[in-house]
């Protein structure tokens, strides 16, 4: 279920035709014709031909401009070759040559590395046979603004290497290649919920790298919830005694290379009433203030979920000196709810955080929310609409939908929800960041989390990257499906455990022998 305390949101940026050449205008055209472009998310515009090049396992790194020589695109470009490259792909290789891609041209415009909410991500590939006659460059290109949209192209090239089983070579089909590519949404996330269940530093690091591949961009990590406190808050060290036990618990340092409550009971009204907080003491702010101001040092990234959903007030009236507060005062539960998440707001302002807080605070005071505050729907379609028109930002994750631990939720579903649905206005559809799958806890951990997410996410994540016109022309049954089966079975080479597409009910394992192309 969806969180009560605080959260954090942090962002994982992980990281030339001619005349012979087949020409699609979009990508939906390609899908209207009966040839699936396997390819996930669909790229914004490309052309293809009918060559088959042949790529060096030695394949090398040439990064040209101010941004080419970072250090993160080289070790993306590692990264992406051993996924390319089997271990022995060397030792095969052909000592004579005859190799059309040796060497991958990287070029970047920008030598900025700065991460944030709204990055450049944008890239053109070329592919083409050196000296071929159809060609506009010799091998392969890739050229982006910043490393982040380099990083995106080079997931996209590695998709269109595919190993041939019979010559023992990788390829690239249907050359030459020019692809021109952006996201049509800054903000494409994935909840991930460790409160519930802890999940180990190494499985988050495998859920971002599996993110990549699908050009999800924002890890929202929902640290701590009422079921447990497993983060280290160097200003309260007690604060992690919440964990489950010991060994299910987050360092700062943990936490650190991630990205690159019980022990204070004075945060509670009354030890039968753990929450919500106690909105009378001065100390739970103080408290507040400390956990965002160490967070601060940790995630550099510009947005913090503050929570503020499913607040259960009552239990304040049921709190003696909370309910002598709210008479002092002449305050209502309701009025206290709007006070504490005000308040709330302000200590992450000061500390330069957007704040990012559930809908249930814009559906109960909107006209008193900071102007910076991002919405984030849950509940329902139809609230991005009302968001947008008072001039609020939003992120849509309709539970209806968007939540990954409702397993009856079909593939089809996450793939035709759309978050500009409603809103017809484009200045009101620019307030939209995007979406968020979320990935909640109760019933995954570790066994399951990887197949519980995708390849669902995949299907949201296609809807938040590629153009509403390519995806909306496609058939869901044939071309889309097809395509689907197809991104699964490469998460599940590439070692991610990504359940049947197909599944009546998520993560179910095959219920019988067959290709992983069609179960």
């Amino acid at each position: 279920m969806p969180p009560k305390l605080l959260t954090y949101l942090i962002l994982a940026l992980l990281a030339a035709s001619a005349a012979a050449a087949r020409r699609h205008p979009s990508p939906a055209s390609s899908a209207a014709a009966g040839e699936p472009v396997y390819l996930w998310p669909l790229p914004r515009n490309f052309t293809s031909g009918s060559r088959t090049l042949l790529v060096d396992p030695d394949l090398a790194l040439d990064g040209q401009g101010p941004g080419g020589a970072a250090a993160a695109v080289a070790e993306a470009f590692e990264r992406y070759r051993s996924l390319v490259f089997s271990p022995w792909a060397h030792a095969a290789r052909n000592a004579s040559g005859g190799y059309d891609v040796g060497k991958l041209t990287v070029v970047v415009a920008s030598a900025d590395e700065k991460l944030e909410l709204g990055v450049d991500e944008s890239y053109t590939i070329y592919v083409a046979a050196a000296g071929g006659v159809n060609s506009i460059v010799g091998g392969a290109t890739i050229e982006a603004n910043t490393i982040y949209g380099a990083i995106r192209g080079l997931e996209t090239f590695s998709q269109l290497c595919v190993f041939n089983y019979d010559t023992k070579n990788v390829e690239v089909r249907h050359a030459p290649w020019y692809i021109e590519d952006e996201p049509r949404f800054s903000f494409r996330g994935l909840l991930l919920d460790t409160s519930r269940h802890f999940l180990p530093v190494d499985v988050i690091k495998q859920v971002i790298d599996s993110m990549s591949f699908s050009k999800l961009n924002v890890l929202h990590w929902h640290i701590i919830d009422e079921q447990s406190f497993p983060l280290e808050v160097p200003s309260y060290p007690k604060l992690w005694k919440g964990s489950y036990s010991k060994l299910e618990r987050y360092t700062v340092e943990d936490a650190r290379d991630i990205v690159r409550g019980k022990g204070y009971p004075k945060l509670w009204p009354s030890p039968k009433c753990r929450e919500p907080l106690d909105v009378t003491s001065n100390f739970t702010f103080e408290v507040i203030s400390g956990i965002l101001s160490d967070m601060r040092k940790i995630f550099p990234f510009g947005l913090f979920h503050l929570g503020g959903d499913e607040v259960y007030t009552g239990c304040w009236n049921a709190t003696p000196h909370v309910k002598q507060w709210l008479h002092e005062r002449n305050m209502t539960t309701k009025d206290a709810y709007k006070y504490f998440v005000l308040k709330a707001q302000e200590i992450a302002i000061n500390l330069n955080w957007i704040p990012v807080n559930w809908e249930e605070t814009f559906n109960s005071f909107k006209e008193n929310l900071n102007p910076l505050t991002v919405v984030h729907n849950w509940l329902g379609p139809g609230v991005c609409p009302k968001v947008v028109e008072k001039g609020f930002r939003c992120i849509m994750s309709n539970q209806g939908v968007w939540y990954l631990d409702h397993l009856d939720v079909p593939w089809q579903d996450f793939y035709t929800s759309e978050p500009l649905a409603g809103i017809n206005n484009t200045a009101q559809q620019k307030l939209v960041l995007g979406g968020e799958v979320c990935m909640w806890g109760e019933t995954a951990d570790t066994s399951d989390v990887q197949q519980t997410i995708w390849p669902r996410a995949a299907a949201a994540a296609e809807r938040m990257w590629s153009q509403l016109e390519a995806i909306s022309a496609q058939d869901l049954e044939t071309t889309v499906l097809a395509r689907l089966h197809y991104f699964r079975c490469l998460l599940n080479h590439r070692g991610i455990a990504a359940a049947p597409v197909t599944n009546s009910y998520a993560r179910r394992p095959p219920i019988g022998p067959g290709s992983c192309f069609i179960q």
